[in-house]
Parts: C-alpha cells; sequence; structure tokens
C-alpha cells in the first residue's frame, strides 16, 4: 500500500535545522529519543554491518562541558559575527543569529545526540564509513520530526573532536560523524525552504545537459534542450559581475562568438545587442540579443532573435558562497527558430543526434567561457 503522499512530501520538505525554536524547558522522554534510533538504524549500511552508535547526552554538567568546546570550536566565532551584522540586513544576517542562539543555549537543549561509527576514514576517497552512517542521521532527523521534535544539524564541534573525545570518553578507533541538539519544537508552522527547481540542478545523460520539459523517447527541439556550466570564483559577486557583464569578454574565450555591440545606449530589461557569430562550417553571422534579465552583482540573460520566441536562451548567473561566487552560464536551445531548426528540418530522422552534437559544441564553449572569467578574477591570466 502506498503512503499518504501529502503527508510523507510535508515531512521531507519541512525538516530542516531547528535552532531558535527549540523549547528548551520541555524534557523529552528517553524511550522517545530510543524509539526514533531504531527507526533510523532501519537505514541502509554498507556491507550491512552494525557500525554506527550513538550517545546521548542529558547530564547537565556534560551538556556543559560540550557546550564550552562547541563554543571553542567555533560557537563564539558565530556569536560575535552575529553581534558584527545585526541589524545591518547582510544576506547572512538571520543565519548567523539563528547559528549563534544555538551556541549561546546548547547546554540547556534537553538532549544531544552524537552520532558516531566505527572506523576511521582512510583518506582515500573511497566510499565505506560516511556513507554508513549519514543517511541513518538524517533519518533519526526525520522521526525526530514526525513526532513534534526538532534538531540542528551541525559539525562545528569537529573542530575540536579529540577533546570532545576525551569528554565522553569515546575510545580510539570511533569517528564522531554528527551532533544534533534534540528538543520539542515550539509551533510546527515549519514550511519549505527556498530552493532551485529540479529542472535546473538535474542533468540528463551528460553532465549539465537539461531539458525544460519532460522528454518522451529521443530528445527533440521541443523538449527544451540545454546545457548549464558552473565554476567556483574566489571573489564576491560584486568583484566578477563586471567581467559577465561586458558583453565582448567570452570572444575572447569561444570557437564561435566573434564579440558584440549594444544597439541599446544602455544595458538592463529591454535592450538590444547584436552578436557576431562564426564557425568554420558556416560563414559569419550576426544575432539581435533581448536582454530579458539584468540585477547587477546577479544576472545577466538574454535571448537571441526574437525577445519572446527565442531561437536560444541565455543566462550567466552569479551566486553568492561563503568566501566565493558560483558562476553559472545557462543556455536553452529554442522553442522560436533558427539555422538549427533549418538543419533539423532537412534531416528530421537525426535530430536527436543534432541537438546532441550542439549541446556539446556549446558546453565547451561556454566551459571555456567561465573558466577564462575565473582566471580573469582571480589574476591567473
Amino acid at each position: 500500500m502506498a503512503f499518504p503522499t501529502d503527508e510523507t512530501d510535508r515531512l521531507l520538505s519541512t525538516t530542516r535545522s531547528v535552532r531558535r525554536r527549540l523549547d528548551l524547558e520541555r524534557e523529552v522522554p528517553e524511550e522517545l529519543l530510543l524509539d526514533c534510533i531504531d527507526l533510523a538504524e532501519q537505514a541502509p549500511t554498507g556491507g550491512n554491518q552494525t557500525s554506527r552508535r550513538w550517545l546521548i547526552i542529558r547530564d547537565p554538567d556534560t551538556k556543559a562541558a560540550l557546550a564550552d568546546l562547541y563554543r571553542e570550536a567555533g560557537g563564539d566565532w558565530i556569536v560575535e559575527n552575529a553581534e558584527r551584522i545585526a541589524g545591518t540586513g547582510h544576506r547572512n544576517e538571520r543565519t548567523l543569529d539563528s547559528g549563534a542562539h544555538l551556541a549561546r543555549n546548547l547546554q540547556h537543549v534537553p538532549a544531544i545526540v552524537l552520532v558516531t561509527i566505527y572506523g576511521e576514514h582512510d583518506g582515500s576517497g573511497r566510499p565505506g564509513l560516511f556513507d554508513s552512517v549519514i543517511q541513518a542521521a538524517w533519518s533519526f532527523c526525520l522521526a525526530l520530526r514526525s513526532r513534534g521534535l526538532g534538531s540542528a544539524w551541525t559539525t562545528l564541534h569537529l573542530g575540536a573532536a579529540d577533546r570532545v573525545a576525551d569528554l565522553l570518553d569515546l575510545p580510539a578507533g570511533v569517528t564522531q560523524i554528527v551532533l544534533l541538539p534534540v528538543a520539542w519544537t515550539v509551533g510546527d508552522d515549519f514550511r519549505p525552504a527556498p530552493r532551485r527547481p529540479a529542472r535546473e540542478i538535474t542533468w540528463f545523460d551528460r553532465w549539465g545537459h537539461t531539458t525544460q520539459r519532460p522528454a518522451e523517447g529521443p530528445l527533440v527541439l521541443a523538449d527544451g534542450p540545454g546545457v548549464t556550466v558552473e565554476v567556483e570564483v574566489k571573489a564576491p559577486p560584486d568583484e566578477v559581475w563586471p567581467y559577465i557583464a561586458d558583453i565582448n569578454l567570452p570572444a575572447r574565450f569561444s570557437d564561435e562568438f566573434q564579440g558584440a555591440e549594444w544597439i541599446s545606449e544602455e544595458p538592463g530589461v529591454g535592450a538590444t545587442f547584436l552578436g557576431r557569430n562564426r564557425r568554420d562550417d558556416m560563414p559569419e553571422w550576426e544575432v539581435t540579443c533581448h536582454v530579458v534579465g539584468y540585477e547587477p552583482d546577479h544576472l545577466f540573460a538574454w535571448n537571441s532573435v526574437d525577445a519572446d520566441n527565442a531561437a536560444a536562451q541565455w543566462s550567466l548567473e552569479l551566486v553568492s558562497l561563503a568566501g566565493a561566487t558560483r558562476l553559472r552560464f545557462a543556455m536553452v536551445l529554442g522553442p522560436g527558430p533558427s539555422g538549427l531548426t533549418m538543419i533539423i528540418g532537412q534531416m528530421p530522422d537525426m535530430e536527436a543526434k543534432i541537438i546532441a552534437n550542439r549541446q556539446k559544441e556549446q558546453a565547451a564553449n561556454m566551459r571555456r567561457c567561465v573558466e577564462g572569467i575565473r582566471d580573469l578574477v582571480e589574476g591567473r591570466i
């Protein structure tokens, strides 16, 4: 019998780190924690080995000592930075404030659960340790959520792992994985977090290959095939933006794009520019591009040929990371007519192969472009 998907989906989409809404006064029954661990132990494990071990910390003195180590390992840094940016509107203000609340109050949480496993990672990169425990720890969090409790996934204590092991009498050869403060939640009105749609972060058959609608059988142009390439740049978005806003810069790295000039006086949504392209098997051609997204330090997007029925849709996006920026370059073919549609019209039975070849060509040029921008920003070239 199928599970009621509405409730299952609500559980999966609203289980997240809870810090400020942990009830620090209400005790959590031991049997309830053990029930959740029993459920978590149903998670898969490498070789079906029963190597996970769970440590529940409830003694006030031990919790206080553990909280001190947590703050020394990084909690004090979180508190200091939360106080520094409080009231500034900084993008990390809420996250740091939440983390600071936990750092200040960890000793008051009714129960702290340390998830461990017998074994030490050998640094080889092979699976066999963390892949046998992380899924169980998350199942534990789901089991808590379904019973009205919450937790916060934190590994900050690992900065003091040796002293934590001494405090808790952990034997040699046991690896600490995650620390989970557990309490009843204040209220139950948790909502799904904002996340990218699956189609923006899921590739099909080849890395970076996307579609805008489900492909029924071989890929066709009507499916909205595309390519996405990403690279991390060691600089904040405002330092990367001038490079992606320079419409001529990609010509420095692309085998096909030759350069562009603004038609409009000012860049922005609704503005146009003229792009020039060349291939060994085709004479040079020009394309009018229509800007459909322009947010400094974040997004530059344009449609080629027709703003509303594009021959291709392009976007350069900057995503802020901790101390860096993810530069994301995306392209979607169609839905409007183009040279590609003319070729497909001449060989309709080869449509999927024609599209795959075009995706491969575009991916290579787009990869060179984002890596070139990264190297320019980081001073490598």
